[in-house]
């Protein structure tokens, strides 16, 4: 008779369920012995811990400068604007798995916008307010304090967002810009936050009109229910099996105290953000307006990284990726790293292998320049000279996805025009920067009247762009 076969012996049966049970017990009962002094622990955490000065305040934003971590540091400084959700020290939680550490260790200057908890009387703030006003101002500082007439920004999630925004209404002030898992594009992505910007299903002025400012509390409980079993159930199981475990607990520690300390987010930039970049796809159809001013995102023509997770559930790859095809350079660096929306910051091996690729990079398209800080520069409020070639062609060990050949040109049929050896007028169109303006004058098409003349379809394989853009151009010259 096999083993499979042979009866199950009924008094074995129970002596091993008795040995289960008195495990059980004993584990138990050596847990209980530490969970005050881990519970004690746990609320003795200390996160934020990289040296910082507050530099520059307006109403409740505080700009940070972190103390230098190296004897020599790079000139162009990085602003890194955070989220309006939840507190920045996710980019600081421990040295071992701090953002802003591996910046400062690889010699570069970082500040760092701390937007901190609206109040009531700021739930008027809009979108405008953060890109033009707070974030401009912060700019202006960080310009200032360091000489530099355009600095490196990295922007982070929502921050993000707001920082393409930024770039493409004030290009001549951003040296090299860094997107960290940020949303650009909502369209079918498969990102769980997708589902809240169906008009059909959410409404988020009902929210601002019952509460004035979105409540933290509601954003992490909606957060939370994106995966309940795992943020209500697993984790605290896996806690219970690594009480023992002191790093494991204070690990654990400070991931619940950023999750705990949510920050409202304010009434009108809410209702903006939901309508304007998750419902409506302005940013990416390039239809956002903000007070008014036209964000064309073809004017985003300064070197481009984006660092996404692969398993990113929140803002997947597809909702940051695309953006890199509308704007207005061809020099579009992509990072995608397997982890999650968070694990981009705190993961050991995010910090391994993606910050340090990160800090070469900004360190590459800042022209590699090192030493003391220039003296300020004569009209630093006029940064257009800022662009000039300073970068170089040093490659990154990343993946690295170039444009097509700009230099290839496709026959246009047209009457030749007396503009189209200057083609000034190009620029003249809504959409049509710099950029977009050479690739057409190098395909041929260097005139307005030129461009009337020709189809969606070759227009947008010479400026690289979607044939429904090159389609709005030609509706402008009817």
């Amino acid at each position: 008779m096999s083993r499979e076969q042979r009866p199950t012996n009924p008094f074995a049966l129970a002596l091993n369920t008795q040995r289960e049970l008195f495990s059980s017990a004993t584990e138990a009962l050596e847990k209980s012995t530490v969970i005050d002094e881990q519970l004690e622990r746990a609320e003795s955490v200390d996160v934020g811990q990289t040296p910082s000065e507050v530099v520059y305040t307006e109403n409740k934003l505080e700009l940070l400068h972190y103390e230098s971590q190296t004897d020599e540091q790079h000139k162009v400084p990085i602003l890194v604007v955070y989220a309006l959700i939840n507190k920045p020290f996710i980019l600081d939680l421990q040295p071992d798995r701090s953002v802003v550490r591996r910046l400062l260790e690889a010699g570069h200057d970082v500040y760092m916008i701390d937007w901190n908890e609206p109040s009531r009387l700021d739930q008027y703030l809009t979108l405008d307010d953060y890109v033009n006003r707070y974030i401009d101002n912060c700019v202006d500082v960080v310009r200032e304090r360091s000489g530099q007439d355009s600095i490196n920004i990295l922007g982070y999630c929502m921050g993000g967002t707001m920082t393409a925004m930024y770039a493409a209404l004030h290009p001549e002030k951003v040296r090299a810009m860094g997107l960290m898992a940020a949303g650009l594009y909502f369209e079918d992505t498969g990102g769980v936050l997708e589902l809240w910007g169906d008009e059909q299903y959410y409404d988020p002025e009902t929210v601002r009109d019952a509460y004035g400012n979105m409540p933290a509390d509601v954003l992490a409980i909606g957060f939370a229910l994106m995966d309940p079993v795992s943020n209500f159930v697993s984790k605290y199981a896996r806690f219970y099996d690594n009480m023992e475990d002191d790093d494991f607990v204070e690990n654990f520690a400070r991931m619940e105290r950023w999750l705990d300390e949510g920050i409202d987010v304010a009434g009108e930039a809410y209702v903006q953000f939901l309508e304007d970049i998750y419902q409506g796809n302005k940013l990416y159809e390039n239809e956002l307006e903000l007070d008014g001013k036209h964000v064309d995102v073809s004017n985003i023509d300064m070197p481009l990284l984006f660092i996404m997770g692969e398993y990113d559930h929140l803002i997947p790859c597809g909702a940051s990726e695309p953006f890199g095809d509308i704007v207005g350079t061809d020099d579009v660096t992509n990072i995608k790293y397997p982890t999650g929306h968070i694990g981009l910051s705190v993961s050991g091996s995010s910090h391994k292998e993606v910050w340090p690729q990160v800090a070469d990079w900004y360190y590459e398209k800042s022209g590699g320049c090192e030493g003391e800080r220039s003296e300020p520069s004569e009209g630093a409020s006029d940064a257009a000279a800022s662009h000039e070639a300073e970068t170089d062609d040093s490659e990154v060990a990343v993946e690295v996805e170039t444009p097509a050949d700009t230099d290839t040109e496709v026959e246009v049929e047209a009457e030749a025009d007396p503009a189209a050896s200057e083609g000034d007028d190009l620029e003249e169109l809504n959409g049509i920067g710099p950029t977009y303006a050479e690739r057409l004058r190098s395909g041929g098409v260097a005139s307005v009247a030129q461009l009337a003349e020709a189809d969606a379809e070759t227009l947008a394989e010479l400026a690289e762009v979607p044939v429904s853009r090159a389609e709005g151009w030609l509706e402008q010259t009817r």
